[in-house]
């Protein structure tokens, strides 16, 4: 697949890798700021917002450009729609970061509810999700985008048991209710970071091999390929 990108691909696809970090760093930072309840930190991810939605459509000139100009043949269209759904995917997941921080600062002036671990788990996943979907941008491996697709199971497990306990939490000690919330909010903005990198890894199968294989049972396999 690489003997098809000529410059201008390259760039487009250097930008999509460089949103691909910088979603991941943004989400590092909001979840460091709500477990060091590190408002200023928080405060600097909200900031930093503008960054990524200012790439994304950098992204889509880049692409739409591309499109008038070049004619390009099948694999390079599939690699240029593919990178702007890719690149939408990955301003959601920095519009979810934004959401923790902003989280983190109101539970920052507050005593924490419980020890933070469940929630550094669940963002640990979803961002090793999200970089092996992006590898996959650059390597074509559909074995590890499948991968990637199965871990969101994982990630919605935790979400779960965590509602369970949070909502334990409320039933016992109303005083918390306002705590267990924001919260709960937070697990599903990780849950849905988890999301998005799995949309990233099932266009990358379509990339590769041209096959859509978004809610179909292959995905949902323990073992195999795309074919």
């Amino acid at each position: 697949m690489k003997r098809f990108f000529d410059s201008e691909l390259e760039i487009f696809r250097s930008h999509l890798l460089l949103m691909g970090e910088t979603a991941t760093r943004q989400v590092r930072s909001a979840v460091k700021a709500l477990v060091e309840s590190d408002a200023s930190l928080a405060d600097q991810v909200i900031a930093a917002d503008d960054e990524l939605d200012q790439l994304e459509i950098k992204i889509d000139e880049e692409a739409m450009r591309y499109m008038n100009l070049r004619a390009p043949v099948a694999t390079e269209l599939r690699l240029v729609i593919v990178g702007m759904k890719a690149s939408h995917d990955l301003e959601r997941v920095g519009d979810e970061a934004t959401n923790i921080a902003k989280r983190a600062v109101r539970l920052s002036a507050e005593p924490p509810l419980k020890p933070y671990v469940d929630l550094p788990r669940m963002a640990n996943i979803a961002l090793e999700m999200l970089r092996d979907a992006l590898d996959c941008f650059l390597n074509g491996d559909t074995e590890k985008a499948l991968a990637v697709c199965r871990r969101d199971d994982e990630v919605d497990k935790i979400n779960k048991q965590l509602y369970r306990e949070l909502t334990s939490y409320m039933i016992e000690k109303p005083g918390t209710i306002s705590r267990a919330i924001e919260l709960m909010f937070i697990s599903k903005s990780i849950e849905r970071i988890a999301d998005h990198a799995t949309n990233i890894a099932e266009e990358m199968i379509y990339l590769a091999k041209g096959k859509d294989v978004r809610h179909s049972d292959e995905v949902k396999k323990s073992g195999g390929a795309a074919s």
